[in-house]
C-alpha cells in the first residue's frame, strides 16, 4: 500500500513521497488450553517439574501474563522461541514472584512520599495564599490545562461520599472545601499538574528544596510518581522495564545522592546511556526522597533481602552499574 507523506521542500512549497506500508496479516493464532499451553512451553524447551503446579498457574495467572517473564530466558533471536539450555518453569516464575514483591514494595514506599510532597504543598500554599489557593487561576499558567484540572477536582468533589465532604456540604456555602480537605481527596496526577502549573516560582523553589531538589527535577520526580505508580497500581512487569517516562537526573541535589547515572555504550563512538529510565534509577529516587520522608526507613534493608531471597535475579537487568553496593549512598 503506497501511502503519501508531505515533505516540506524550501519554497517550492510541499513536495510528496511515498513510502510502502507493510502488508498486515488478521491475528489467527487459536486459543490453547492450559495443558496445550503447557505443552508448547515443553516443545520450546522449558523444563517442566511439577506439572500440577505449573497448570495451576497457567490457570491464574494467564500464558500470556507469565511470558513477560520468560522472555528474557529465551534464546536469541527471541522470534524462535526457543528456551535457553536448563531453563525451568519456576525459575520464570521466580522473575515473576520477584517482580511482584518489588512493585509491592515501591507502592508502600511511594505512598509516604506521595503523602509527604502533598502535605508540604498544602501548608506552603495555603499559608502563602488562603486555604483554596488551588481555585484561584492567577496563581497558575496555561489557562487550558489549569482549567482541566480545576474541573477534575469539582467531579471528585462531586461525586465523594467521605463524610467529612458531605459534612463541608451540608455545614459551609462554599463551592469547594479548603485545600487541606479537598486534596485528600484529588488524585496524585492531579496533584503533580498543580505543581506543574504552579507560575508562583519561589513557592515552588520552597516545596522543591524541602526534599533537596530544584523545581524542574521535582516536577519532572512527580511526572515519574504518578507513571510508576500506575504501574504498580495494573500489575505490570517493572523490574527489568525500560521506562517510557524518564525522571530527570538532578545536577546538583541538596542531600546525598548516587555517583553513578550512566553506563558507558558498548561502542567507543556512541554516548553513554543514561540510567534514568531503568528501575534502578526510580529505586534511588525513591530511597532520595524516603532519606527526608522518613529518615529511618528501612527501604534499602528490605530490598537487598529481596535480592537475597531471589539469587536468581541479576541486578544488572534492572540498570544497576557494577559494584554500585560500594556506593555510600546504598550503605
Amino acid at each position: 500500500m503506497l501511502t503519501p507523506l508531505p515533505v516540506r521542500s524550501g519554497r517550492s512549497g510541499w513536495a510528496f513521497f511515498f513510502y510502502i506500508q507493510p502488508m498486515k496479516t488478521p491475528y489467527q493464532k487459536p486459543a490453547l488450553t492450559y495443558a496445550e499451553q503447557l505443552l508448547q512451553l515443553e516443545r520450546r524447551g522449558l523444563a517442566i517439574g511439577n506439572h500440577a503446579k505449573a497448570l495451576h498457574l497457567l490457570e491464574t495467572i494467564s500464558y500470556y501474563r507469565l511470558s513477560g517473564y520468560w522472555y528474557p530466558l529465551l534464546e536469541p533471536p527471541k522470534v524462535s522461541h526457543r528456551f535457553k539450555h536448563g531453563v525451568s518453569f519456576d525459575q520464570a516464575f521466580d522473575l515473576y514472584c520477584f517482580d511482584r514483591e518489588l512493585r509491592k514494595l515501591i507502592a508502600g514506599e511511594l505512598e509516604k512520599i506521595e503523602i509527604a510532597i502533598r502535605a508540604k504543598m498544602v501548608y506552603t500554599l495555603s499559608h502563602s495564599y488562603g486555604p483554596f489557593w488551588y481555585s484561584n487561576p492567577a496563581l497558575f499558567s496555561n489557562e487550558r490545562e489549569y482549567n482541566k484540572t480545576l474541573g477534575k477536582i469539582r467531579e471528585e468533589f462531586n461525586r465523594s461520599d467521605e463524610v467529612f465532604i458531605v459534612q463541608f456540604k451540608h455545614k459551609y456555602a462554599g463551592p469547594l472545601p479548603p485545600s487541606w480537605m479537598m486534596l485528600e481527596l484529588t488524585s496524585f496526577g492531579v496533584l503533580s499538574k498543580l505543581y506543574k502549573l504552579l507560575n508562583t516560582n519561589r513557592d515552588k523553589r520552597t516545596i522543591a528544596g524541602y526534599f533537596g531538589l530544584d523545581t524542574n527535577t521535582f516536577e519532572s520526580w512527580l511526572h515519574s510518581i504518578v507513571y510508576i505508580r500506575n504501574i504498580c497500581a495494573h500489575h505490570s512487569r517493572l523490574w527489568n522495564k525500560i521506562l517510557r517516562i524518564s525522571p530527570r537526573i538532578p545536577h546538583s541535589p541538596s542531600n546525598q545522592w548516587i555517583s553513578v547515572t550512566t553506563l558507558a555504550s558498548s561502542k567507543p563512538s556512541q554516548a553513554p546511556n543514561y540510567l534514568n529510565n531503568r528501575t534502578y534509577f526510580i529505586l534511588a529516587m525513591i530511597t532520595y526522597l524516603l532519606n527526608t520522608v522518613n529518615p529511618h526507613h528501612t527501604f534499602k534493608e528490605r530490598f537487598n533481602n529481596m535480592l537475597v531471597k531471589y539469587p536468581s535475579i541479576h541486578p544488572s537487568a534492572m540498570g544497576f552499574p557494577n559494584n554500585w553496593e560500594q556506593e555510600e549512598f546504598w550503605n
